[in-house]
């Protein structure tokens, strides 16, 4: 089954909920076929949540006031082993744009782990860089790079962000990654304050133009004390929908099932595997920081989505029918 944008257009619209269910059972398809029923598990750090943007959306933006906290290198690092012992082969450090993780700092913490552990993949999500930082952290082994774009539409990305924020570098950016030989993954949030059919047509226009090896969707969740913090949730079924969408266009992508729907959704992220999902990223950051990270309110911070609850993760997974599984899990 091929999906134009037209067709697509109208399963987000329109769709019976029989319609709707063979769309969930054709995304299945077409994911065993590429990856079979495998679910690909990542270790997901937190590195700080401090950040010099102020995002009108984001629980950690500049002038949120909140708790703050950076993880040492050596946090990092003990993160990274931990991981490695409970089978994680991908780590993924992710956080607000601090100054504090120069070049040198995080080419340094890339460089120790693939030294230590090199059977395991980097994924870096540290936001906007030049060009010439994104070189200097792939040379030094980071594999992968996540970069949600938010919303393929200009105006749009202007109501989300402050002004001395930029669309085009936004754009630029995830270009220079991809000449630069990362595995890259884009993204945005479905039921964001403006968003409309025509802006998710956008989005989806650009992943199938862009092609990123990862997707990560998640319905919006406000934040208190942001500009959109008394704005109504994003819907668990729409995004239910775009997933599905997403891997019939795109077969080979690696889908996350986000902490986002399993926040919104006791069940959220089985849902997320069985619309065509087939990446889970446990949280390997020091408990204590757990709940400091916090992009929107009520955020899982315990429990399932803990990576010491691996187990716990695997018969979910299994209540889908899928496999959970420790390799490297690369874009095929």
């Amino acid at each position: 089954m091929s999906l134009s944008l037209n067709e697509a257009r109208r399963l987000l619209t329109e769709a019976t909920p029989d319609e709707v269910d063979a769309l969930m059972a054709e995304a299945r398809r077409v994911r065993d076929e590429v990856y079979g029923p495998r679910v690909f598990m990542r270790g997901l750090i937190e590195v700080s949540n401090h950040c010099k943007n102020d995002c009108f959306y984001c629980g950690i933006r500049r002038s949120a006031k909140c708790s703050r906290y950076r993880l040492s290198e050596e946090e990092i690092l003990a993160c990274c082993r931990k991981g490695h012992e409970l089978g994680f082969r991908t780590f993924v450090f992710q956080g607000g744009e601090d100054g504090w993780f120069t070049d040198e700092r995080v080419c340094r913490i890339v460089e120790n782990i693939k030294r230590e552990w090199p059977d395991c993949a980097v994924t870096l999500s540290l936001g906007e860089r030049g060009r010439a930082s994104f070189e200097r952290l792939r040379k030094a082994g980071a594999d992968r790079y996540l970069l949600r774009h938010e919303t393929a539409d200009r105006e749009h990305y202007a109501s989300l962000h402050p002004v001395e924020m930029s669309f085009d570098h936004r754009m630029q950016c995830l270009r220079d990654l991809r000449e630069l030989g990362y595995q890259v993954g884009a993204g945005f949030m479905v039921g964001s304050p403006g968003q409309t059919v025509e802006t998710l047509m956008e989005d989806l226009a650009f992943i199938s133009e862009f092609r990123p090896e990862m997707v990560g969707i998640g319905p919006f969740i406000p934040a208190h004390g942001t500009p959109f913090g008394d704005r109504k949730a994003g819907s668990v079924e729409l995004t239910l929908r775009l997933l599905a969408i997403i891997r019939i266009m795109h077969p080979h992508v690696l889908l996350p099932a986000t902490t986002a729907l399993g926040t919104l959704h006791p069940q959220g992220r089985e849902r997320g595997i069985l619309a065509g999902a087939n990446v889970v990223m446990p949280n390997l950051s020091p408990k204590e920081h757990r709940e400091e990270y916090a992009l929107y309110d009520n955020k899982l911070c315990t429990g399932h989505e803990a990576a010491e609850c691996r187990a716990c993760l695997a018969a979910r997974i299994a209540s889908t029918g899928c496999e959970l599984v420790v390799d490297r899990g690369d874009f095929q």
